[in-house]
């Protein structure tokens, strides 16, 4: 399984998935509970590959990711994602690797911060081509 985390800086949830330039991919195959996660590869998307603004017109440094995680995502995002075949799962919680040790471990993840620009997003996301 392949888990993209939305970061802003590399060391935290970004809280704007769809905005999200930083991003870090885990590559969970043949990885287990309770075992140390491995290294994830850093990918940093230009302007044009940030999904608030990718036109879906080719392939994107994040095909094949099962799961996105993510602060917060519009409506729009959630659906381009679907489309992409891959989940979000939105939450409060900080640290991309926190997150991910509770996604193996079957744990929930702590509710989503408050984002002003989640609800920017969902107005936006209304005359969304997604």
């Amino acid at each position: 399984m392949k888990i993209g985390v939305a970061t802003r800086d590399w060391d935290s949830v970004s809280g704007h998935a769809g905005q999200a330039r930083c991003w870090l991919l885990y590559d969970l195959a043949g990885h287990h509970a309770g075992e140390t996660l491995p290294e994830p590869m850093r990918v940093e998307l230009s302007k044009e590959l940030l999904f608030h603004h990718f036109q879906d017109d080719g392939p994107h440094p994040l095909d094949g990711i099962e799961i996105v995680v993510a602060g917060s995502a519009g409506d729009g995002f959630i659906r381009h994602m679907q489309k992409r075949g891959a989940g979000v799962l939105l939450t409060g919680e900080t640290d991309p690797a926190t997150a991910l040790a509770r996604i193996i471990a079957g744990e929930a993840l702590p509710d989503q911060r408050f984002d002003i620009t989640t609800s920017l997003c969902k107005l936006r996301d209304l005359f969304s081509r997604h």
